[in-house]
């Protein structure tokens, strides 16, 4: 009896010391076999299965108040960060623990009618209507131009165009709308844009660890809001690009841009889109030195619908980007917190 008792324990622990290996996930040729080695890993639960903290996650949110589509993300302790960081450059990592208060954050990006009601009361004018200009990706452009703006274009990423009077009312630049995808989210809106919404609203931005810890859906050291695994039960949880980054965008998700606010739910806080779609501005500075800066990098989370794994893996709830406090672009959006009364 006791010897088999040996032999099982012994198998454990070699099943668990032959999972401890990692790759460093440095460079870009090894993503695609790096988030295929998290999906393999037992703890991509998305199968559907919860553990008990999962259950005491959810009874929260079922009895937490709804305060004007907002989800309140429960107080206390957890860790942000990883320690397996895919873009070093971007200090996804080391994980730590952080300690938060309970705060409400919205379940869904703030949409285009919500903006549209937000400029109609106030006769708020977006930064991007003020400069005339804003960054609209290649393949909503035609080829003329193209070729009419080639001049400008972003150095290190030349697939985003500088358009003459492209804002959130005209995503692709003149010509284009917003009357059929009111429901969409806005795009086009700086973090000053953002800031003034919110404070409209009486809400604010997130912080960078708030908007991470609600990402996380109560789940611990997991790549997506819902776990480690991209495709879970063969579906879509998000809204990103498939296909070959930056000209072939096969829209197997049946999204080419933005898709609507309340398409995705994708975890036990009720938050829709909160990874992919359009990035999220947060109130955070991207780090210490931007405080002595006229026009500051703030943190933006989430990834968007033109994030792919070969070039943009940065719709995990780990990960990272920043932009100038005055920028704009075709994929960047927010949603608002508010504190707990």
């Amino acid at each position: 009896m006791f010897y088999k008792y040996f032999i099982v324990c012994l198998l454990i622990i070699l099943a668990i010391l032959s999972g401890t290996n990692s790759d460093c996930g440095c460079s870009a040729a090894n993503r695609e076999e790096r988030a295929k080695k998290y999906e393999r890993s037992e703890n991509s639960e998305t199968s559907g299965k919860k553990n008990d903290d999962d259950d005491e996650q959810g009874s929260i949110m079922k009895h937490a108040k709804d305060y004007d589509n907002m989800s309140l993300i429960p107080g206390g302790k957890y860790h942000v960060g990883t320690n397996e960081p895919v873009f070093e450059a971007d200090h996804e990592g080391p994980e730590k623990e952080i300690e938060i208060q309970k705060f409400y954050l919205d379940k869904f990006e703030v949409s285009n009618s919500d903006f549209l009601e937000f400029v109609k009361a106030t006769g708020y004018k977006s930064e991007a209507e003020k400069f005339g200009d804003s960054f609209v990706f290649k393949i909503f452009l035609s080829p003329e131009t193209q070729k009419e703006y080639k001049d400008f274009r972003v150095l290190q990423a030349p697939w985003w165009f500088k358009i003459k009077d492209a804002n959130w009312k005209q995503p692709e630049g003149p010509g284009s709308s917003i009357d059929d995808r009111l429901n969409h989210p806005v795009v086009h809106v700086s973090w000053n844009d953002a800031v003034a919404f919110c404070k409209w609203k009486g809400k604010r931005l997130p912080t960078e660890h708030e908007w991470e810890v609600a990402c996380r859906g109560g789940k611990q050291r997991k790549l997506f809001p819902w776990g480690n695994k991209l495709m879970a039960k063969d579906q879509h949880w998000l809204n990103i690009w498939q296909g070959q980054f930056p000209d072939v965008n096969t829209a197997e998700d049946g999204e080419i841009s933005t898709c609507p606010v309340d398409k995705y739910r994708q975890n036990d806080y009720d938050l829709y889109n909160i990874v992919g779609n359009a990035w999220e501005w947060t109130s955070d500075l991207w780090n210490g030195q931007q405080a002595k800066k006229e026009n500051p990098d703030r943190v933006k989370k989430g990834g968007s619908y033109l994030c792919h794994i070969s070039y943009c893996y940065r719709y995990r709830c780990a990960s990272r980007s920043q932009n100038s406090e005055d920028s704009s672009a075709g994929n960047l959006s927010f949603r608002c917190a508010k504190n707990f009364d």
